[in-house]
């Protein structure tokens, strides 16, 4: 498991350094708390971003987003809800959840991957 987890911060380094090529600031790594882990949180211009890494090897595999499926989404909603209200931001702020999806071929950063999704 370490070294799964090893891979995952190689590619996390990566994409990191490619979202502040592109303009992000990063503020957290690795968020985890007892809902479960945000990858990266990052400033776009105006936008909080909640960042989700996806490392695929191989065509067989799919792409990152495929792994990104309703049940993840909820999961990084619940985080992205509990980061907000733990750091005091205001519900107005205007957020984002991108998917950065690795591969032998690159980087691909979906913006607006997905919306919040609302726990019912």
């Amino acid at each position: 498991m370490a070294n799964l987890r090893n891979v995952g911060d190689i590619h996390e380094e990566q994409v990191c350094k490619c979202l502040v090529q592109n303009g992000y600031h990063i503020l957290e790594r690795n968020y985890r708390v007892r809902q479960g882990e945000i990858d990266i949180i990052a400033n776009d211009n105006e936008y909080l971003v909640f960042v989700e890494v996806k490392y695929r090897k191989g065509k067989m595999s799919g792409d990152g987003f495929d792994a990104v499926d309703y049940k993840k989404q909820r999961q990084i909603s619940k985080v992205a809800l509990y980061y907000m209200s733990s750091h005091k931001i205001s519900d107005s702020q205007a957020i984002r959840f991108d998917v950065a999806s690795v591969s032998d071929k690159g980087i691909n950063i979906i913006k607006n991957a997905f919306d919040f999704q609302y726990m019912t």
